[in-house]
């Protein structure tokens, strides 16, 4: 399966928990937390499909190796699922964690990527915003 057709149906939500201070911050990449890309308009939620047959290390993989960041540093969120519906097909989003001490800035820097609290993403589309609530209360709630 080509990774581009692999990258148009999936997307990735990075953040890193710190469990000291209990900060947890996104990935923003230009004006979006979806990586490798920025979701298409119109997309709404809708439920998980019986069949995805895209698997989340595949497009972790891809993602990583498209951004060239260290896959030591990362592990995938087993717990979070969300599906979006667009004009081209569905979108399963997955979230990836960085396992890091602290944040990896350096990882994200070198594409114009920086972590954010998710008060300070307050300007990003609604659906952006709806699924980042989501992780949050997901990691926050235990």
């Amino acid at each position: 399966m080509p990774t581009a057709d692999l990258l148009e149906r999936n997307r990735l939500i990075f953040c890193h928990f710190d469990s000291y201070s209990t900060a947890l911050r996104f990935v923003r990449i230009n004006d979006s937390v979806m990586l490798p890309a920025s979701l298409p308009e119109n997309t709404t939620m809708v439920a998980a499909p019986t069949e995805t047959g895209d698997t989340p290390t595949d497009v972790l993989h891809a993602v990583l190796e498209k951004l060239n960041i260290n896959p030591s540093q990362i592990e995938l969120d087993d717990a979070f699922e969300a599906w979006l519906s667009t004009n081209t097909g569905p979108i399963q989003i997955h979230l990836a964690r960085f396992t890091t001490f602290e944040a990896p800035h350096e990882a994200i820097a070198p594409h114009d990527g920086v972590f954010k609290p998710i008060s300070e993403l307050r300007r990003l589309p609604m659906t952006e915003l709806t699924l980042l609530r989501q992780v949050f209360n997901q990691i926050m709630g235990g």
